[in-house]
């Protein structure tokens, strides 16, 4: 008998060719919508292989619902805190991911909403598009500069590289925090390590590209906001659960910072009546940022890649567990 594999989100037919000529493939049918619990357990049971999406929790439930037959999950992101790696261990199942391949569509989307929510860009198109635009004024939508400011990575892998090498195109000053300082990367990137809450007095802009853990829940709350500038932008591109979203709301009415734009949430969609959409000094992108079509083709492509290699017995070209 063929394997089994389910994907939890419809694909283009062609990525899935090399995955229909060794197994039997079930897809949800759905792009727009993730596979609801229910449906996953059943959909799971007896198969060989899972391909999932960040959007999906696979946990101990899921891979008891599975069986033994299960030998991978192919996660199609980058991070893999959808996945409980301690029950993938105990139930010998490979897990991989994505890396590499959206690494620099996701700096464009990063440096995008720094000048986006620098320069108000979405409310001044806004305000164009309602009819409000009546004459040219000098301080209408007048924003922050870009050019020669202080940016603040938090984070520097390789998305956090990327990132910095558009900033100097933009001549800004590059700082960053790791838990330790890489001193072969600060050479290479034109970089400086501060201490954490040292570069959070010294950043103009501030982006977040850490990824989503238990070490990095909240590291983003009242303390921290309340050490930058008063001037200053915060960059939320990594995971919701970095940032207590209550407090961002409060810093940014309060105007204990200036700006904020986020491309993740703690809860995701976000609520439609979650303060942050109320407030004019938020700019907020629906988790966009590998959302180019080479990219997402090729997130697709290396998953599947990685699900056909363990199914017919090869190490997977990225393996986490």
């Amino acid at each position: 008998m063929r394997p089994k594999v389910y994907v939890t989100r419809r694909l283009p037919d062609d990525l899935l060719e090399p995955l229909s000529n060794i197994a039997d493939i079930t897809v949800f049918p759905h792009e727009d919508m993730p596979v609801d619990r229910t449906a996953l357990l059943q959909q799971v049971n007896g198969v060989a292989g899972i391909v999932s999406m960040l959007t999906d929790r696979i946990d101990e439930e899921v891979f008891a619902a599975a069986g033994p037959s299960l030998q991978v999950v192919a996660n199609m992101a980058v991070g893999y805190d959808n996945i409980d790696r301690e029950a993938a261990i105990r139930h010998n199942v490979m897990v991989t991911n994505t890396p590499d391949v959206l690494t620099e569509t996701t700096a464009d989307l990063v440096f995008g909403l720094l000048l986006a929510t620098a320069r108000r860009i979405p409310q001044a198109e806004q305000y164009l598009r309602t009819g409000q635009w009546k004459t040219w004024s000098p301080m209408l939508f007048a924003g922050t500069d870009v050019f020669g400011k202080t940016l603040g990575i938090v984070g520097m892998g390789r998305i956090g590289q990327a990132v910095a090498k558009r900033a100097l195109g933009f001549g800004m000053r590059v700082l960053y925090h790791n838990r330790r300082p890489n001193r072969d990367q600060e050479a290479t990137m034109h970089s400086t390590w501060l201490p954490f809450d040292e570069l959070l007095r010294a950043a103009d802009f501030v982006v977040v590209l850490v990824p989503g853990s238990a070490d990095t829940a909240a590291l983003f709350g009242v303390r921290e906001f309340a050490l930058m500038k008063p001037s200053a932008i915060f960059i939320n591109a990594a995971r919701g659960t970095v940032v207590d979203e209550s407090a961002l709301v409060e810093a940014l009415s309060n105007h204990t910072i200036h700006a904020a734009g986020l491309d993740v949430y703690q809860q995701e969609p976000i609520r439609m009546d979650h303060p942050l959409l109320s407030l004019d000094n938020a700019v907020l992108l629906p988790h966009i940022g590998s959302a180019s079509v080479a990219t997402r083709r090729r997130m697709a492509e290396l998953a599947i890649e990685n699900c056909v290699a363990v199914i017919t017995g090869r190490p997977p070209i990225h393996r986490i567990v």
